[in-house]
């Protein structure tokens, strides 16, 4: 086995509205694979497939090597936390999970380290009505690592976490999966996801519009060349130049943006100096997963 998930042409469909529509791609065993896409364009219903909770409309999917129309084969070995997590109100956090133990036929042993793994030893014992919404995040990571799972399904994690609460679960994703448990992950914080991603998968409308590595993702966007005059005047003379020079710049907060490789920039440091203009900035930006999510999805979050 390769792969943790394969999914071939999985198709939901409601009526006439196709909410994911011939989805194929591959979670690798081992990795920490993000799930992007729009609001809408069909996340949440492809995990709720794969998990077996909504059959498909056509395609097939394979989760730890078993076919999702006998989810009882796999679920046993897997973790998730789809839409929220649900809890006991007047329970505490550890009463939670020891309901959730005994339900699940997990060994209690495990509660104390979990809590401590998720950064909530210190509130074990309150109620859990008197948690924040992020710590009420991480007693579902928790409540999700019960099983001691092989593959972990999170359904935007860091919702309600503060700067300081979404590092911890950077790392804590990064450290399961560097023990190998594999991390399937959708989120809108695509900064977090470059972070922390070996593989993307990328969903617009329904459809994949990209599956694999995310470096070779960000590697194989075009380049951005950034040129800044000496004196701000010069900005449309210098946008004017680089257009002769048959690159597409566009000024945007006083420096001149510039489609282009590397290679332009000496290029362009050569003219401009030609021409009068001397450059006090010029560097070579990699476009971001955010921008390159937002070109390939049309702008749309």
């Amino acid at each position: 086995m390769t792969s943790a998930i394969s999914v071939v042409n999985l198709t939901k469909k409601y009526g006439n509205q196709v909410a994911v529509s011939n989805a194929t791609f591959e979670v690798p065993l081992g990795s920490v694979c993000g799930f992007v896409g729009p609001n809408g364009s069909g996340k949440t219903t492809t995990i709720r497939m794969l998990l077996g909770l909504i059959s498909p409309t056509a395609g097939t999917a394979q989760v730890l090597d078993n076919n999702i129309g006998h989810p009882e084969r796999y679920l046993p070995r897997v973790g998730a936390m789809i839409e929220g997590p649900a809890f006991y109100p007047a329970l505490s956090g550890k009463e939670n999970l020891k309901v959730l133990a005994t339900l699940g036929k997990f060994p209690h042993k495990r509660i104390d380290d979990l809590l401590e793994l998720v950064g909530l030893a210190d509130r074990a014992k309150s109620k859990f009505k008197t948690y924040s919404l992020g710590m009420k995040q991480r007693l579902g990571i928790a409540a999700a690592l019960l099983p001691n799972p092989d593959l972990l399904i999170l359904d935007e994690p860091t919702n309600g976490l503060d700067p300081a609460g979404i590092h911890e679960m950077r790392t804590l994703l990064k450290d399961l999966a560097t023990n190998g448990t594999t991390v399937f992950v959708s989120s809108h914080l695509l900064s977090e996801l470059e972070m922390i991603s070996d593989h993307l998968v990328m969903l617009r409308q329904g459809e994949v519009i990209f599956s694999g590595s995310t470096t070779n993702l960000l590697m194989a966007q075009q380049p951005i060349v950034i040129a800044r005059p000496e004196h701000a005047g010069d900005l449309e003379k210098l946008a004017g130049l680089v257009s002769e020079l048959g690159k597409s710049g566009e000024v945007i907060d006083e420096v001149v943006q510039i489609q282009a490789d590397a290679g332009f920039a000496g290029e362009l440091n050569r003219k401009a100096f030609e021409n009068g203009m001397t450059l006090c900035e010029l560097s070579v930006q990699m476009p971001t997963l955010e921008e390159t999510f937002f070109d390939m999805t049309g702008g749309v979050q």
